[in-house]
């Protein structure tokens, strides 16, 4: 489980970095200070103490179903604005489904 959630972190900030990057190459402003992503972050929070792996891999879901709202949000906002960064959040969409699917298999059965 923990390689499992390690490669999850991993794919989150590989999704970041390709946001930042549509951002960028469309020449708008980012910042992507700690303080400014906390202060907007629309997902709930993890707790904060020991527990077991099944509570935290519920919380992680959970977690990656609030992005998907905002995910699918930009996907049917971007439809007729920019089909390039269309793609790019369909692109996001796809690898935090996946990653959700692998999570909430273990803890379904």
């Amino acid at each position: 489980m923990h390689e499992l959630l390690d490669q999850v972190v991993d794919h989150a900030q590989e999704f970041a970095d390709l946001a930042a990057e549509r951002v960028i190459a469309l020449g708008l402003p980012l910042d992507a200070r700690v303080s400014t992503v906390a202060e907007k972050t629309t997902l709930p929070a993890l707790s904060d103490r020991f527990q077991n792996w099944e509570t935290t891999v519920a919380e992680v879901v959970a977690q990656l179903d609030a992005a998907l709202v905002t995910v699918r949000d930009a996907v049917a906002g971007l439809d007729e604005v920019d089909l390039s960064s269309q793609d790019v959040a369909i692109e996001i969409e796809r690898g935090l489904t996946k990653d959700r699917w692998l999570l909430q298999a273990h803890i379904a059965a």
